[in-house]
């Protein structure tokens, strides 16, 4: 049960935590702005004649500005993989909750949609208010020009309310074109869609300078209910006629004052709280455009694999990424703004500068640029650089941070792989086969399911290369290599003599993931084991379950998945 209750904190601990920190400034935020216009002496005229709708809008505009300061921080990449790989973020707790900043990004954007939605029915409810509770006494007040105006028209005759209805249909189109359906089918969509932020935020600035909502400013000279003298005679009679009964204004008896009331809008805020996050955005976003414009990039090889997987070997100068990492690729011949993330599954060493990713063929993106690499080409052949060879021109952003770089940080890690999301941990094993010695990593359990037979030819050489190497150097135990084709239907082999390790590996059906939880444990009684996946949800849900509940042989297994924020 301990052991359970350890592996469910290192998992879940640190992210629960942080979460619970921003929903609790939420709440506060939210019921402080509540308070302050519901009971506020400034804001006493104005919330007669609201009522409700100011309190809702003003407290969900609070908890907009929060988080439209925080959504774009997850997006800052170069920043995160910077703090991530600094010397001083040394425990892996701070890594692995930075490797979540895409979840708490998708969390702020869906906050942002409820009370985006929560403050325009409430905006709704201010404009009826207005219209029907014109104020004679207090002209400055109002936003209608007479009782009864038609709220539809102040809708769109105001700058809060077609600033306000625009910002929702931009999180509408950002909202919708988000989910999963959408991105897999049509990426670009989603991408295009999605750089409306540009768009929410020059929009929420403005949605600010409108003036709308008013505040008193002279409450010492005009204490909020007294009775002025130049009021209106009916007003006065139901003043004297109030504190006749012994009504009470605001802690003290009904007073008389000398000076009319005097409203004034609020100095605009939103810019205070999401101005400093933006530039720094911005200024990342520069940053990175002329790192991956200074330096070219040469195509150096392309090989198409089976089941539609290519290959692509290029040449940067000063690139230096960490095995684990990715990169975002850019081809301006098939789009000049899309840009999409790869993980290298080859890393510039000593003796080859050349890194490589490995892309598979779905969607209008990568057909495209399949195509433009394949030109006039013989898919089953190797294509190296020639004079008369013009392959497209693309640009590489990164590199960036991901959780696979801390398979090496641990004594005994597990990677995981479904399919094409081997990619990350190609990398990863041509590390070690260029020197296993130099890490931390004593054993490796290597887990890759597929649906065909052939996908295991990807990285076939490799994983025979390295566990030739390891037999060499009176390391056979090192890797743990358990390959699973899970489709039972025609049945089939890798025949090839040469890769008669792969094929004595290979087993047909899925893994039983508790079964195999329970090896490691027994093989490797030691306080941690890192897990590593990338896969179909279904693989990740079940290993995700077990190391948050797992409890045998004192062994602790830490949940990583691979997310490219």
């Amino acid at each position: 049960m301990a052991v359970a209750l350890r592996s469910w904190s290192a998992n879940e601990g640190a992210k629960h935590f942080v979460m619970m920190v921003w929903v609790g400034v939420n709440i506060w935020l939210f019921w402080r702005t509540f308070m302050l216009y519901c009971s506020g002496v400034q804001y006493y005229y104005l919330h007669k004649m609201l009522g409700l709708g100011l309190c809702i809008s003003r407290a969900s505009a609070s908890v907009l500005n929060f988080n439209c300061s925080l959504v774009l921080l997850p997006m800052c990449r170069s920043l995160l993989t910077f703090i991530r790989g600094s010397q001083r973020v040394t425990g892996r707790r701070v890594r692995r909750l930075l490797d979540k900043s895409k979840m708490f990004h998708v969390t702020c954007g869906i906050t942002i949609c409820v009370f985006s939605g929560e403050e325009l029915i409430s905006h709704l409810m201010n404009m009826f208010s207005f219209s029907v509770r014109y104020s004679e006494d207090f002209p400055a007040l109002n936003v209608a020009q007479y009782r009864g105006q038609d709220p539809r028209i102040l809708i769109v005759s105001t700058v809060p309310g077609v600033t306000g209805v625009l910002l929702v249909l931009v999180l509408f189109l950002m909202f919708t074109a988000s989910s999963y359906s959408i991105r897999v089918s049509s990426y670009e969509i989603f991408w295009y869609t999605h750089n409306l932020f540009i768009v929410f935020y020059i929009i929420l600035m403005v949605h600010v300078l409108g003036g709308a909502l008013k505040y008193q400013s002279n409450v010492e000279a005009h204490p909020p209910g007294c009775m002025y003298t130049n009021i209106s005679s009916d007003t006065l009679t139901n003043h004297r006629a109030a504190g006749e009964k012994g009504v009470e204004n605001l802690g003290g008896p009904l007073t008389v004052c000398q000076e009319e009331a005097r409203f004034q809008p609020h100095f605009p805020q939103t810019w205070l709280w999401v101005s400093a996050p933006l530039c720094l955005y911005c200024a990342e976003r520069l940053y990175r455009y002329i790192r991956s414009s200074a330096a070219p990039v040469t195509i150096v090889s392309v090989i198409s694999h089976p089941c539609d997987v290519i290959e692509v070997r290029m040449l940067k100068s000063s690139f230096k990424p960490r095995p684990g990492q990715y990169i975002l690729l850019n081809c301006p011949s098939v789009s000049s703004f899309e840009n999409h993330p790869f993980t290298l599954t080859t890393c510039p060493t000593e003796k080859n500068e050349t890194f490589g990713i490995h892309l598979r063929v779905l969607g209008d993106w990568t057909s495209r640029f399949s195509q433009l690499l394949l030109q006039q080409a013989n898919s089953s052949e190797i294509l190296p650089m020639m004079p008369q060879r013009r392959y497209p021109i693309v640009h590489v952003d990164g590199p960036f941070g991901s959780p696979s770089e801390d398979v090496f940080n641990y004594e005994v890690s597990l990677c995981v792989a479904g399919g094409i999301g081997v990619t990350p941990f190609a990398c990863v094993l041509q590390a070690l086969f260029e020197n296993w010695r130099q890490y931390k990593l004593r054993r490796l359990y290597f887990v890759w399911v597929c649906r065909e037979l052939q996908s295991f030819y990807w990285f076939a050489d490799l994983l025979c290369s390295l566990h030739e190497k390891l037999w060499q150097d009176n390391r056979p135990d090192y890797l743990n290599v358990q390959l699973y084709f899970s489709n039972t239907q025609g049945l089939q082999n890798i025949s090839e003599e040469r890769y008669r390790f792969l094929s004595s590996r290979l087993q047909i059906g899925r893994p039983k993931w508790k079964l195999l939880f329970q090896e490691i444990g027994r093989a490797n009684r030691i306080a941690r084991v890192g897990v590593f996946c990338c896969g179909p949800k279904g693989i990740s849900k079940s290993l995700h379950t077990l190391c948050n509940s797992n409890s045998h042989s004192g062994t602790a297994f830490e949940y990583n998945k691979e997310s490219f924020s």
